[in-house]
């Protein structure tokens, strides 16, 4: 069997990338095109430059403005898709926010904009993504974006929404793997540890400081690392594979 094309190949495929417009959604939707998938990127604004990579590299993209936290907008946005490729194969729920505060100090606001995004974004991107598969038969995969941070408590930084959110997310992927089992439906997650990112890029040197001596790995990962993760769990590679979560993040949670 050819491995890369056979194994974990994606021609024919159609994948759906959220918050693909930068950092870890935008590597990881070229890497679904340059596996073989149609790759649809949600967003809300357009991501010219990930389309512009993608068609580069030979690879097939388009993109459907969509917030992920408005479910009739997602409903539209993947009807959309499944009109315009024909199928929903593959679904990477990657979009979502982080906010640095103390507990105290954040406000109520900013804790509901977060599991808004990260924590209901990921459950009505997924559940409409299940409705279409289970109404056409699909055998499709969803591949939630966790984090290390809903394993472990980061430090020095306090980010309670966050952690909460993604570990919800977790136990949301748990949840729906064993729920839609009997419809062939795949359901895991990765969770990346500090990746360099716009979103860690841009944090304060004193923050990164403190984070890369408690990695053992005494570095922060690359979004092109995450790629191979998720492309096992989108293809045939992982056909019994589901509910499972994949940490990439240097060894950051053996500590």
């Amino acid at each position: 069997m050819d491995y890369l094309t056979g194994l974990f190949g994606l021609s024919g495929k159609t994948a759906v990338v959220t918050g693909g417009s930068r950092g870890i959604g935008q590597t990881v939707a070229l890497g679904l095109a340059q596996a073989g998938a149609a790759v649809a990127i949600l967003c809300r604004s357009e991501p010219e430059e990930t389309l512009t990579q993608i068609a580069a590299a030979g690879g097939r993209a388009y993109h459907i403005a969509a917030d992920v936290a408005d479910e009739t907008a997602v409903d539209a946005a993947l009807t959309e898709v499944l009109r315009r490729s024909g199928s929903l194969d593959v679904v990477f729920n990657n979009a979502g926010i982080c906010i640095h505060k103390p507990t105290v100090e954040a406000t109520v606001d900013e804790w509901k904009r977060v599991l808004d995004v990260n924590l209901n974004g990921t459950y009505i991107v997924s559940r409409a993504a299940g409705r279409i598969m289970i109404e056409n038969g699909i055998h499709g995969s969803i591949i939630n974006n966790a984090s290390m941070s809903g394993t472990v408590v980061n430090v020095p930084q306090w980010q309670c929404s966050y952690n909460a959110s993604k570990a919800a997310v977790l136990h949301l992927t748990r949840s729906l793997a064993v729920e839609w089992a009997d419809y062939g439906i795949r359901v895991n997650s990765i969770s990346p540890g500090y990746t360099a990112t716009a979103m860690s890029v841009d944090t304060p040197e004193e923050l990164k400081n403190a984070w890369l001596p408690l990695i053992p790995m005494r570095r922060m990962g690359r979004p092109e690392e995450l790629v191979g993760a998720v492309l096992y769990l989108a293809s045939g590679a992982s056909s019994y594979t589901t509910g499972a979560d994949l940490i990439v993040d240097g060894g950051y949670v053996c500590r």
